[in-house]
């Protein structure tokens, strides 16, 4: 990880406005004198505009006292959107309950309504026949690539 970027992190990691809160991912794009920061943050419960517009502020304060950029910068502080990838056992646990769509790191895809995370990886009810008739599966984080929350309109 770079080195700004763990920086940035730190600081981020000082502003959040409590433990439910948490970092998804800090980026850094651009190149030096133009940089783009981009802070992902969540929430056990959600995070609001409000919140995301407190921490840019306080975390904008931070890294100009620290100086950590030499030239401009710009950050942006966000939540990570309903079509980002999960990525965390936080974020998985947050939405127990939805569809899922996990691609694996063996090119196979599986759909199915997320039951449980834990540290080691999620369990899914995924349907087996036609029929209705389901089973659960454990995947480990370690076979999923990617993925993501089936949004459903109703």
């Amino acid at each position: 990880m770079d080195i700004k970027v763990k920086e940035i992190r730190k600081i981020v990691e000082g502003h959040l406005p409590d433990r439910s809160f948490f970092i998804v991912d800090v980026q850094l794009k651009g190149k030096r004198g133009a940089e783009k920061v981009v802070v992902l943050v969540d929430g056990d419960n959600g995070i609001s505009i409000d919140t995301c517009a407190r921490l840019s502020r306080s975390v904008s304060e931070k890294l100009e006292l620290m100086d950590v950029f030499q030239g401009g910068y710009t950050l942006e502080v966000s939540s990570p959107g309903i079509d980002f990838p999960l990525s965390s056992e936080r974020q998985y646990l947050k939405n127990v309950g939805r569809q899922l769509k996990v691609e694996l790191v063996n090119g196979d895809t599986i759909k199915g309504k997320l039951i449980g995370a834990d540290a080691s990886g999620i369990t899914l009810n995924v349907k087996i026949d036609k029929k209705k008739e389901a089973e659960d599966l454990f995947i480990p984080f370690s076979d999923i690539k990617k993925s993501k929350v089936l949004v459903a309109f109703k």
